[in-house]
């Protein structure tokens, strides 16, 4: 998998600008932006979601009309703002030099996202953004591309690709409570059972995600029907695109949803709110504002569509980062939540999400986690409830942090895709991709139409993620993953780079005893063997490589 070894390297500054590491120039989502071609550049408020990690702005461009890039003015996050000396070349390099560098990279990053646009299919974005990441080894071309590829992978499904491609580190800060682990004030507790208890009696649930993150989004998709059971009534979501009018009457999201939503997790998010009944809205800013005004707007724009309409509505909402705190500083202003809190009194219930997870290199990892998971061995997400009934929150401006256990990765995907449980693996060789690879698996609810976003999508190539561009395996074996589903029927398509289908099947997920064997490799109609039969390509031509699982941890 791709990785950014700079990211790791990061030194954490606060409140003032050091020339010594030296400083990158850092965007970040959500904040004012800069027009990229000025080169200007100022320092942002030191970061409550990143770990006191200092914020300049920039305005990447991801207009697109094809697909998801199509929203305009997307700035990106960036979880450092010093590159550490064993990032910086051997020579000396002064401020300036190293800032023209990031400037180029910014340049250089704004016009692959022009270029990757024009290719009509996701994969083949995909595959380009990678071919460009891979072909290009300068530290600072890759600490500022790496996040433009981080999404793009997380839309494809290669969510451990997007968690080494950009990783923010979690620093330990002064204001940091201390951990709740050897207290015995505090105990841990289910974060699925807790915080609907928590729930009751407030009128706002918010949760904040990493964006490049999805495992920060499953425990919200958990949580839906058991706050939908104590009569919270309406979603909202920073990403939805409040313009597509028939989200709610189609019951899926579509390309014209969002711009997260791209990615199957997110998607799904929405999907299962609007199962559940939720009344689904959109409420980012329409207008130019940015910074403090975009946040006002927000605040407003939730007020008028939910609590205005409805006096006994409540809600549940997802959002980025810091847009959910509830006191502090946000960029020189205040916070969506701060805003809705003070003009309208919604007392809200905030979930912090972003800071307590496993990342691929331990040393991004907060002081606090690994102690925790060493003693714990939490198989999901926890958060720590006093003996008073209080949550235990990491910093202020939050009222519960949810502490995500390790990551566990098997046949190549992370197994918190199953959602708790909700979702079961289902074996997918790459047989039916006939060798043309890169190849694209995507698996839609069968009772959905073609421009829903999947279910699940993920990519299969026998070549390693970081071989060159050009690079192409030679094997007669394939490539093989699983899928997580829900049970039910699916409509999969495996489609190569240029859009072509290879091939299309109707499945059936299991549940219940027989699931293991039904949706594995034996049972599945997305097996080597099953593909091989169909084919009628004896061994040695059509074979199937190890089919057991492989854990690994991170």
């Amino acid at each position: 998998m791709m990785g950014v070894a700079a990211v790791h390297a990061c030194a954490v500054a606060r409140h003032s600008v050091r020339v010594d590491p030296i400083p990158i120039v850092l965007p970040f989502l959500g904040n004012a932006p800069v027009p990229v071609d000025t080169g200007a550049s100022w320092p942002g408020e030191v970061s409550r979601a990143t770990g006191g990690v200092l914020r300049p702005y920039l305005r990447p461009l991801f207009e697109s009309t094809e697909r998801r890039m199509r929203l305009c003015w997307i700035p990106v996050l960036f979880g450092c703002a010093w590159l550490a000396w064993p990032c910086v070349p051997a020579h000396a390099q002064s401020a300036a030099q190293w800032h023209a560098r990031q400037m180029d990279a910014i340049k250089k990053s704004d016009a692959l996202m022009r270029e990757a646009r024009k290719y009509p299919d996701l994969l083949a974005q995909y595959k380009f953004l990678h071919d460009a990441y891979v072909g290009n080894s300068d530290p600072a071309f890759r600490v500022i591309f790496g996040q433009y590829l981080s999404s793009t992978q997380t839309f494809v499904g290669d969510y451990q690709g997007a968690a080494e491609s950009f990783s923010i580190k979690q620093s330990a800060e002064g204001d940091d409570r201390p951990s709740p682990l050897d207290n015995p004030a505090y105990t841990a507790q289910p974060a699925l059972s807790a915080i609907p208890e928590l729930a009751k009696g407030y009128r706002a649930v918010f949760f904040n995600e990493a964006h490049n993150i999805p495992r920060t989004r499953t425990l919200t998709v958990q949580l839906l029907a058991k706050l939908r059971a104590e009569g919270f009534n309406y979603f909202a979501a920073e990403t939805i695109n409040s313009r597509d009018i028939g989200l709610q009457s189609r019951g899926y999201p579509t390309d014209n949803s969002g711009f997260y939503t791209e990615e199957p997790i997110a998607a799904e998010m929405v999907r299962t709110a609007l199962k559940l009944g939720y009344k689904v809205i959109g409420y980012d800013a329409l207008s130019d504002v940015t910074g403090d005004a975009r946040q006002a707007e927000q605040a407003r724009n939730i007020h008028r569509q939910v609590f205005k309409s409805d006096p006994n509505a409540r809600l549940v909402l997802d959002a980025g980062y810091a847009h959910i705190m509830e006191e502090g500083d946000f960029q020189g202003g205040s916070s969506m939540a701060q805003y809705l809190h003070r003009w309208y009194g919604i007392d809200i219930l905030t979930v912090e999400q972003t800071m307590l997870y496993g990342h691929p290199a331990a040393g991004d990892d907060h002081p606090y986690y690994a102690p925790v998971m060493d003693r714990l061995h939490p198989n999901e997400p926890l958060v720590f409830i006093g003996k008073d009934g209080k949550p235990w929150s990491l910093r202020p401006g939050y009222d519960v942090s949810v502490w995500f256990p390790p990551t566990i990765i098997r046949r190549g995907r992370p197994t918190w895709a199953s959602l708790g449980g909700e979702r079961m693996p289902y074996y997918a060789s790459g047989q039916p991709c006939n060798r043309h690879y890169p190849c694209l698996i995507e698996a839609r609810y069968a009772n959905e139409g073609d421009d829903a976003i999947p279910a699940d999508r993920l990519v299969l190539d026998p070549v390693s993620p970081d071989a060159s561009a050009g690079v192409r395996a030679v094997t007669s074996a394939s490539p093989f993953s699983e899928l997580y589903l829900r049970p039910g029927k699916y409509r999969v398509t495996y489609t190569d780079v240029g859009a072509t289908k290879l091939y299309s099947s109707i499945i059936t997920v299991k549940t219940g005893a027989d699931a293991e064997q039904a949706n594995g490799p034996s049972g599945s109609k997305l097996s080597s063997d099953a593909a091989c039969e169909r084919a009628g390509k004896p061994e040695p031509n059509c074979k199937v490589m190890d089919p057991i699982p492989t854990d690994r941890r991170w």
